[in-house]
């Protein structure tokens, strides 16, 4: 007898997995309002150089707010005043028109920058001028956090594989709280990146283990259904992120904000089941029996339960495994299992980096950032909806290919058009990020579903690390626009395309039995055999 066949007999969709799910709600909305944080704390306001290094105490002294920048500030080309240069001395025949200034020699600012505070008010851009020489500065702020989410991926999946499911959740929650409040009152640069770096990864404790343990819970046929909503739950904190940033304009409140529901998941906990596969896998077979009764009363399902002795316990998680603790290392040791963590690997790398390349760039298609942001988490509700009856279909493997094919189409079609066309660059890239944020929803569903219950952590977070390798390269792929243009637009198409005909390669999954052990992997079975053993 299979785990699958016990828990689709004490009902693997009823009141148990909707409260396991909403419990975890609280902590995963907070995930995207981290991951995507830097669309406003980072956010860098129109400035100009701070002219009051040309005081001369004469004339200047005397002059309008615009007549000082008119005579302190050259203007681009596009006629808006530098960012970056001023005049090294003031050139007061501009006051009479004469705007000619080919002689006139301009310095980089010398006392600071003047910001636009009229949409944010703090920010980290303002608050220490990561600007002009310094914006690499501001870039690295999200390529160090995903840094740490990236370090953290293997630990916490190695950690949660080794000690559970549920105690790795409370320490992912603490420390992503503790490292979140001190990162918003850093008093320096260097201090605040050290914070989230730890921040990022403490939070990836919540993203990958949460996601495993709600989909072990799960009956067979809700399985699909479980990945959906649990998705839904970054559109909500999407949504929620746009919300909370309109209103509090500066960085540091904004941290603490976004932060808050942690508060009330460390609450929760208590709640929170263990994995019953997990549990079995390990031989906990009295635990793994209370969080089932306690799934099957709940459930109104308990007369079954009384006819599952131990010993039928204990086969049913392939007690052959029971004595062996599973590394990453075994991810690569057979040839199946080989071959299915290098490929979706590769698939991760690809979604992260063209999802966050769109995501982190919201202010490249001509609209304001809320506006923008809200657009691009409206729409995944109506794709995620499409998506469930797709993947019923369809399957995960077609599901997968499609959505990154459909991604790099999108990149590639912005590539043709001019930026002045904001209106069409702005549907294209939101139909980009649909198939983009598709094709991340799908792979959370699709590696769990791959990889055996031994080292289901340890796969996911193998795939999370090579994803937030990707992520953490993504903002630094922008800034080759200055050595070529469409030379970002390019890369992320190009990876888009890649990873969506690798994911070809994997194995489909739709309707088939969870794997517990590598020697399903290494010798599968007939999809209709799993069929059959769960009927």
């Amino acid at each position: 007898m299979k785990f699958d066949s016990i828990l689709s007999e004490i009902d693997g969709f009823g009141k148990f997995q909707i409260q396991l799910v909403l419990i975890q709600t609280l902590s995963r909305i907070t995930l995207p309002c981290h991951f995507l944080l830097n669309n406003f704390m980072a956010a860098v306001p129109s400035h100009h150089c701070n002219v009051i290094a040309l005081d001369d105490g004469g004339i200047f002294g005397n002059l309008t707010r615009e007549q000082k920048l008119s005579v302190g500030v050259p203007a681009d080309q596009d006629g808006t005043l530098s960012s970056c240069q001023m005049f090294s001395k003031p050139q007061y025949q501009h006051l009479s028109g004469l705007n000619s200034c080919e002689d006139a020699a301009t310095v980089q600012c010398q006392t600071g920058w003047v910001y636009d505070n009229s949409t944010f008010k703090s920010t980290l851009a303002t608050e220490w001028d990561l600007v002009c020489s310094r914006k690499w500065m501001n870039k690295a702020t999200v390529t160090i956090f995903f840094i740490g989410v990236m370090c953290g991926a293997p630990l916490f999946g190695y950690l949660s594989d080794r000690f559970g499911r549920r105690p790795l959740l409370l320490a992912s929650y603490l420390s992503s709280l503790t490292f979140a409040v001190l990162s918003a009152f850093s008093p320096s640069y260097v201090m605040f990146v050290i914070m989230r770096f730890f921040t990022g990864m403490s939070l990836t404790g919540i993203s990958i283990i949460s996601f495993a343990l709600n989909v072990e819970w799960f009956g067979l046929a809700h399985r699909t259904f479980s990945g959906i909503i649990i998705s839904l739950d970054w559109t909500l904190g999407n949504i929620l992120l746009v919300g909370i940033a309109y209103y509090v304009n500066h960085w540091r409140m904004l941290i603490v904000a976004v932060t808050s529901p942690l508060i009330l998941s460390i609450l929760a906990w208590r709640w929170l089941p263990e994995s019953a596969r997990w549990l079995l896998a390990n031989g906990k077979t009295d635990a793994a029996h209370h969080y089932l009764m306690q799934c099957a009363k709940m459930n109104n399902r308990t007369a079954y339960m009384t006819t599952i002795t131990q010993t039928e316990l204990l086969e049913s998680a392939q007690g052959d495994t029971l004595d062996k603790k599973y590394t990453i290392v075994d991810l690569f040791k057979t040839p199946n299992m080989r071959k299915l963590s290098i490929c979706s690997g590769i698939v991760w790398f690809g979604v992260a980096l063209t999802y966050y390349g769109i995501s982190l760039n919201i202010t490249g298609f001509g609209l304001d950032p809320y506006l923008t942001q809200i657009i691009f988490a409206i729409i995944e509700v109506p794709m995620k909806i499409g998506l469930y009856f797709f993947l019923e279909k369809a399957g995960r493997r077609s599901g997968e290919m499609g959505t990154l094919l459909l991604t790099g189409l999108s990149l590639f079609i912005n590539i043709f058009v001019a930026k002045d066309k904001w209106a069409i660059r702005t549907v294209v890239a939101v139909l980009g990020k649909a198939m983009s944020e598709g094709s991340f929803t799908i792979i959370f569903l699709y590696t769990t579903e791959l990889f055996p219950t031994v080292v289901r952590q340890n796969g996911l977070g193998y795939t999370s690390f090579l994803a937030r390798l990707g992520v953490s390269i993504s903002p630094l792929i922008m800034l080759l626009e200055d050595v070529w243009h469409l030379l970002p637009a390019i890369i992320y198409c190009t990876v888009a395309v890649g990873s969506g005909l690798v994911s070809w390669l994997l194995p489909e999954t739709l309707n088939v039995q969870l794997p517990e052990s590598i020697e399903d992997i290494e010798k599968p079975r007939g999809q209709s055999m799993r069929k059959k053993e769960i009927q």
